[in-house]
């Protein structure tokens, strides 16, 4: 099993980036377009909640699957958790948290993802050359686009005021 952690500040509100965090619809804006990833199954758009679940459908690695993941743990605006049910890892549970910073104008973002892949030996091998690099960029990416979103929502918001 590996652990891959991510952290970004973000200049929005704690509750703007928790709730674009648990969006279908931002999700699948926000990841790599080459995976062409949509959701497929269970909540397909707008926020996903405490029992939910969602399937997504991507290529990586240039092999189309899928993925079945359910909100086992959600503490509003604080964290929720996400865990794989059904795909091609043998298990893979995402924990996200959000800080308030800067007296509440700003946001800690971070992730915490704990994957296991298949095959014994030859998946820890993965694992270790392969995917947690690839798992590291792929949340780092998103984050990116995310933190995008968010403080362009909070610039907007700004302007009406």
């Amino acid at each position: 099993m590996i652990t891959v952690r991510t952290e970004i500040d973000i200049a929005a509100p704690i509750e703007v980036c928790f709730r674009l965090a648990r969006d279908i619809d931002v999700h699948t804006r926000t990841v790599w377009r080459h995976t062409n990833e949509k959701a497929v199954g269970g909540v397909t758009s707008g926020q996903i909640g405490a029992g939910e679940s969602v399937t997504f459908q991507a290529t990586h690695f240039l092999i189309r699957q899928k993925l079945t993941s359910k909100i086992t743990e959600l503490v509003e605006p604080s964290y929720f958790v996400d865990e794989m049910q059904k795909g091609t890892f043998k298990s893979l549970r995402h924990i996200h948290r959000f800080e308030a910073l800067d007296g509440g104008k700003g946001t800690r973002m971070s992730d915490t993802l704990y994957i296991e892949a298949p095959l014994g030996l030859l998946g820890r091998v993965a694992e270790v050359f392969i995917l947690k690099r690839y798992m590291r960029k792929f949340l780092e990416d998103r984050n990116w686009q995310l933190k995008k979103l968010a403080e362009e929502k909070r610039a907007n918001d700004n302007d009406d005021t």
